[in-house]
């Protein structure tokens, strides 16, 4: 009834399950993963039981290939039952019951395995590997995603779509760092949920991506300006608090708060910024001296 893929991360800091099926809310029941520990998922006819108990193995440092077999071997259904788990290191381990309706089965390699059952066909997990291998450079989620867009096009679910979801942990790596879980998003009913998946998790990246300090603007010159002319427009203008207080109080209301920096600006919110205020002026761009590269406010937005 599914097809899913579970990795870790090359830097061994994020593990991950991206899954997709023809079935409601496939991703509150196939997914398991904690932080530097491991992740699987349970498909097929799903044992719930697999995820507490996998996750457990891995906390002590059992390998993804005798996770599988402990909990198979102990499973009087095991015959219907589809599992893939990855571990801390080495390689992942997948395991497909005799009696899961075809087309069904599954790969495994360093940090991965890719599994599915009721399947156009085996194209589907082969599709689901080559897109992961091949995307290395990918962020870790975009990279999931990749994959299970790869095993979509190829067919997946031979019954048609319904359901996807993607969860990924690293330690410390939620929301406000109090949260091990850095992205868990379902699509529970949908004609292409796939698709509707990348959607949500595009706007989880503007909303809750950590900034690439690369791309950081100061908050002096033109742009000091531009910003304090935009959030005027908003409503929420600066005082003698001054500019990181008024952005601060701005980006809460628009969820932005994991991509500010004292003092400095994300480009991602800049332009979260610029669309949500009216027409404003702006500065020249390359009027500061100090700031020549800052980017002038399009005349459309």
């Amino acid at each position: 009834m599914t097809f899913s893929i579970v990795a870790r991360s090359d830097d061994g800091r994020l593990h991950g399950v991206a899954v997709a099926s023809k079935f409601l809310a496939v991703g509150a029941l196939v997914p398991a993963a904690e932080a530097q520990v491991g992740a699987l998922a349970t498909q097929a006819s799903a044992n719930l039981a697999y995820r507490p108990q996998g996750l457990t193995l891995l906390r002590t440092g059992v390998a993804a290939s005798d996770v599988v077999a402990g909990l198979v071997a102990a499973d009087g259904e095991r015959a219907h039952r589809q599992l893939g788990v990855v571990a801390a290191t080495g390689p992942g381990a997948t395991f497909t019951g005799e009696r899961c309706h075809d087309w069904a089965g599954g790969q495994a390699g360093d940090g991965w395995a890719a599994q599915g059952n009721i399947l156009a066909g085996p194209q589907v997990v082969d599709a689901l590997r080559d897109a992961w291998l091949a995307n290395a450079t990918l962020p870790f989620a975009q990279r999931l995603l990749a994959a299970l867009r790869a095993g979509d096009e190829a067919g997946g679910d031979r019954r048609g779509r319904q359901s996807a979801a993607l969860l990924v942990v690293e330690r410390g790596g939620g929301y406000g760092g109090g949260s091990d879980v850095v992205v868990d998003l379902r699509v529970d009913d949908h004609a292409d949920p796939v698709a509707e998946l990348e959607r949500l998790l595009a706007v989880h990246t503007m909303l809750f991506g950590r900034p690439d300090p690369a791309t950081l603007l100061d908050l002096t010159g033109a742009v000091a300006a531009e910003v304090g002319a935009l959030l005027a427009a908003v409503g929420h203008p600066v005082d003698e608090a001054g500019t990181d207080e008024a952005l601060a109080s701005w980006a809460g209301v628009e969820n932005l708060e994991e991509r500010l920096v004292p003092g400095r600006i994300d480009p991602v919110v800049l332009e979260h910024l610029r669309r949500c205020a009216p027409r404003v002026p702006a500065p020249r761009a390359g009027s500061d001296p100090t700031n020549p590269q800052v980017p002038a406010v399009p005349s459309d937005t």
